[in-house]
């Protein structure tokens, strides 16, 4: 016999609605850091005891809670937020469903304090098993004070599945780390049983948005990040990436935000993987902290109960637009790009509603022309296909040149430039000048700056495989002697057909001869070996998640890299000072010169200072 339908008690209900907003203790800080953003407060602290399963407690000096909205606030989807089913198409505060209070208050024990801005004195509101207790008067500055004990006492099955209160504090000071990073202007300090953990001062310019970003992530990712501002047809990027070599076996340092909400998300994924694609070695992740805003109305907050994942309107424009900014501040890195400082005053400026991120326009000279400032122009040279077998310093071009004054000499590697008089014109190119090679491996150069090491069969190997990615344009289509038969659904069909131009410009020509069956007739002459099927369903795959593919260039990479790995500079060539120094020019004029197409560095430099700390010299 089956079961009557019946109404969930109020206390069940909200026990339900707790399990998705209520994970653990790190999920009730971040609502309550998110409350405490929203309500405008300059500074927050967060004090726990056993990593917060027996008490947290969360103040800040923001605007307050009216005693009149205390037993509201407690109440299930009450909010100050939003008003209509209209303002959910425009959310500009980080929370909205009007549910946190009455989630925690449901599984804890829940004391709320608050003293509102126009009225004499603070009240404090107690909470058990969901039922408002009393509202009386108590002592607080301005602001808000929760205090929440015993998280899970009366659900013992959930309380089961905390971890150790190590296990449990490292969540809370993640949580802690991605709003620190979000809303650099609000001051935070985490303790634990009355120990800091953290205290992070608003930042309001250059040196302390780096010395929050310096707690978070280290002074390494300052030292080695490019901070970069771009904004083209509403929609903004902006924030610190680190640079391909500064890189971590794990995503676990990679902080995305929206409109000021941290947020995970696949099509942002995509573009960022993409974007690094080319430059980072296998197996690595990119560390980054980047902001993107666009209008409240072009995403959509209200998709999931944690809020953690978005959806874009224009999705296909957004992850365009992300892959396309990153794409070119990595290629377009130089050596004397590298070590750029930049300068990022007023780039937390928060709004009248504390909420979100902006950027004070032209903090980042140049960024509207889109280019990093600095940045060279980078001249690619002049190489056919017939060159790429034999070193590339035949065609150094007039910016290769330039920076040399003496006559043209006939190596092994074509015409090189001497550099008997490099020194003539006043200043040093970024790469220094070769002074020796070691073991025929490394060239050492002298810059401005101290000593310049490069792996020479590692940058030989970026800027040959540079050059043959320039010919790709001109690729040649191979027919397949035996066409490829590739059993489909009849979506995957439809899609093929809907994309037959896209499939065109990636150097395939697939035909739909069946409802579900496709014929592969002509693919990339680069890929003849390759394995087409599994190519062709990757490609279809990408196109259905993302809206378009890379997997063609990927291959291709893949093919051209293995190239330019077999057709490089060898170890133990020797090489005369002038071919060094060609090739030192070449590095400062190609792009991703910094990383051979392993990923791994092509150079490194040591200052002046390192090297007299080596011999304690001073000291």
């Amino acid at each position: 016999m089956g079961h009557r339908i019946h109404t969930l008690s109020s206390f069940v209900a909200d026990q339900i609605a707790a399990g998705e907003v209520v994970e653990r203790p790190a999920s009730i800080i971040k609502e309550l850091l998110e409350n405490a953003v929203d309500a405008q407060a300059s500074q927050v602290s967060v004090s726990l005891e056993q990593g917060g399963i027996k008490r947290i407690l969360v103040q800040d000096n923001g605007l307050g809670i009216h005693h009149d909205d205390l037993g509201l606030a407690l109440s299930r989807h009450a909010t100050s937020k939003i008003n209509a089913a209209e303002d959910l198409d425009e959310i500009a505060t980080l929370g909205f469903r009007g549910e946190a209070l009455a989630s925690i208050a449901s599984v804890s024990r829940l004391t709320l304090t608050s003293a509102f801005e126009e009225e004499p004195h603070a009240w404090r509101v107690r909470v058990r098993q969901g039922e408002v207790l009393e509202i009386e008067p108590a002592s607080h500055t301005q602001g808000t004070s929760v205090e929440v004990l015993d998280i899970f006492y009366n659900t013992p099955v959930r309380r089961k599945f905390l971890k150790t209160e190590r296990t449990e504090l490292n969540h809370i000071e993640d949580v802690f780390d991605r709003l620190s990073l979000a809303h650099m202007g609000v001051g935070l300090e985490l303790q634990q049983s009355n120990k800091v953990i953290r205290r992070l001062e608003a930042a309001d310019n250059e040196t302390g948005f780096n010395r929050r970003l310096s707690v978070v992530l280290g002074n390494k990712f300052v030292a080695n990040s490019v901070f970069l501002d771009e904004a083209r047809a509403g929609i903004r990027l902006y924030g610190w990436v680190g640079l391909p070599t500064f890189s971590r076996s794990h995503a676990d340092k990679q902080f995305f935000y929206v409109n000021g909400r941290a947020v995970r998300d696949k099509l942002v994924a995509h573009a960022i993987r993409q974007a690094y694609r080319d430059v980072l070695f296998h197996g690595r992740h990119p560390v980054f902290v980047l902001y993107l805003e666009l209008d409240a109305g072009g995403v959509d907050v209200n998709v999931h109960p944690t809020k953690h994942e978005v959806r874009f309107r224009e999705g296909r424009s957004v992850h365009d637009f992300i892959f396309g900014i990153l794409n070119k501040v990595l290629r377009d890195l130089r050596p004397e790009s590298q070590e750029m400082g930049h300068s990022v005053e007023g780039v937390f400026t928060r709004t009248a509603e504390g909420c979100l991120l902006r950027t004070a326009e032209g903090s980042l000279p140049g960024a509207a022309e889109g280019s990093l400032p600095g940045a060279a122009e980078g001249s690619q040279g002049r190489l056919g296909l017939a060159d790429v077998r034999r070193p590339l310093y035949s065609a150094l071009g007039v910016q290769g040149a330039s920076a040399y004054t003496g006559r043209v000499l006939d190596s092994p590697f074509g015409h090189t430039v001497a550099a008997g008089s490099s020194q003539e014109s006043g200043t040093t190119p970024p790469m220094g000048y070769a002074i020796a090679q070691l073991h025929g491996v490394y060239i050492l150069a002298q810059n401005e700056e101290g000593l310049v090491i490069v792996d020479m069969h590692a940058a030989h190997e970026r800027l040959t495989y540079e050059k043959m990615k320039q010919q790709r344009s001109d690729q040649i289509r191979q027919r397949l002697l035996v066409p490829v038969e590739v059993e489909v659904t009849q979506q995957e069909a439809d899609q093929v057909e809907d994309a037959h131009a896209f499939l065109e410009g990636l150097g395939l020509c697939v035909d739909r001869v069946a409802p579900t069956e496709l014929l592969v007739r002509e693919i990339p002459a680069l890929l003849m070996n390759s394995d087409v099927e599994r190519m062709l369903r990757d490609v279809l795959a990408d196109l259905k998640l993302y809206g378009q593919s890379a997997r063609m260039l990927e291959h291709q990479d893949d093919m051209l890299a293995t190239l330019a790995c077999h057709t490089s500079i060898r170890a133990n060539r020797i090489l005369s000072l002038e071919e060094m120094n060609a090739l030192l020019r070449e590095m400062e004029q190609t792009e991703n010169s910094g990383q051979c197409n392993h990923g791994r560095p092509t150079y490194v430099t040591r200052s002046i200072k390192e090297l007299d700390s080596l011999f304690l010299r001073g000291q």
